[in-house]
């Protein structure tokens, strides 16, 4: 299996525990490693701290995948705030996942890593702050998988959240995103390198792997998007602009992310439900007490508005506020200077003790 440490960056913090982790769906990892990083000062009462998730293929280097969104005045201001973006588990980036050892056998855990939820990975991340002596967080934010651990963040540790921003995200993982997911693990399947999870390090499932990023490309992005950027233009190999920029991606991600690890991710995002175990969905989001922000973008075909103005509108706390781009899904990572601004004003407004807007 590859060794991403050369994409980790090298201000990357860990934290090792040997307290066996109860994962909740029944498994238990003997031990676990997380990968965090952290930009600014920890003030003396430690309640300066903005907790970034991050999506599916991310890490902890929000600095470089949010890039827009660190500056003074900005959403994340290293002058005022303490800021923490961990790396999930399950991922590749340094958490506890499959490419990691598998203390009981000697070998990486591969497709023995166990199914993890979106609680899971949480719970890790209560672990390290724990650790770390936090035991308040002025902002929890994140949009997509990112959106769906701020979510349980307010129904685990309700007592630690200050105020929530998900984004992009519903409440529970739809039928048609679940379907999004599989179809692109049956495409891994289906790569004949793939082995059943123990493909060689150097003939991983690419072609099947490549698929899937083009799949889920397709709906990270919108009609509009794709029509106005691509059109019908071709390259001088004769592809479609939109064929040759699939391929890319699809050949992107081989390089820098691992296909189990991708298996386990979307798997875990299907389990996205605030109200599982807790009773009824519409009973369990009116119980969240916890000021929340809500940003919806108008454009995404994956999770739809409606999905986010159904949060809004079921959260007694919660307002909503609408980026209006045409880019789809992925609008959080490219008009950041709009996402930074509404983050910003959500903590000011929170700051100032104004009142949220619930309708």
């Amino acid at each position: 299996m590859r060794d991403y440490r050369e994409l980790i960056s090298d201000r990357t913090l860990y934290f090792a525990s040997d307290v066996p982790f109860q994962t909740e769906l029944g498994a238990l990892l003997p031990e676990v490693r997380i990968a965090y990083r952290t930009w600014g000062t920890l003030n003396a009462s430690k309640n300066n701290v903005i907790l970034i998730c991050h999506a599916l293929t991310g890490s902890a280097d929000a600095d470089f995948w949010w890039k827009g969104m660190f500056a003074e005045g900005g959403a994340f201001d290293e002058t005022e705030n303490f800021i923490i973006c961990s790396n999930v588990l399950g991922s590749c980036y340094g958490t506890t996942g499959p490419i990691s050892p598998n203390p009981l056998t000697g070998r990486r855990y591969g497709s023995d890593f166990p199914l993890i939820t979106i609680r899971d990975m949480v719970n890790l991340q209560h672990r390290l702050l724990d650790e770390l002596g936090i035991a308040e967080l002025q902002l929890v934010v994140g949009a997509s998988l990112g959106g769906m651990q701020v979510l349980e963040w307010g129904f685990l540790y309700p007592g630690m959240v200050k105020a929530m921003m998900p984004m992009g995200i519903s409440g529970r993982h739809s039928a048609w995103c679940i379907a999004q997911s599989e179809a692109q693990r049956q495409a891994i399947y289906a790569d004949r390198d793939w082995r059943d999870g123990w493909y060689r390090e150097d003939a991983p499932p690419a072609g099947g792997f490549a698929a899937a990023r083009m799949m889920a490309m397709c709906s990270y992005r919108s009609y509009e998007n794709f029509q106005t950027r691509f059109g019908r233009n071709q390259t001088e190999s004769s592809l479609y602009e939109v064929e040759n920029y699939l391929h890319h991606q699809g050949e992107k991600l081989v390089e820098r992310f691992d296909a189990n690890t991708y298996i386990t991710l979307t798997k875990a995002m299907d389990t996205h439900d605030v109200a599982r175990g807790r009773g009824a969905y519409e009973d369990v989001l009116g119980s969240l007490r916890i000021p929340v922000e809500i940003l919806s973008i108008n454009s995404d075909v994956l999770y739809p508005k409606e999905e986010q103005e159904e949060l809004a509108r079921l959260i007694p706390t919660a307002g909503i506020i609408y980026l209006e781009e045409p880019y789809g899904h992925d609008a959080f990572l490219i008009d950041t200077e709009k996402v930074s601004r509404m983050v910003r004003e959500f903590m000011n407004d929170r700051a100032s003790g104004g009142d949220q807007d619930v309708s």
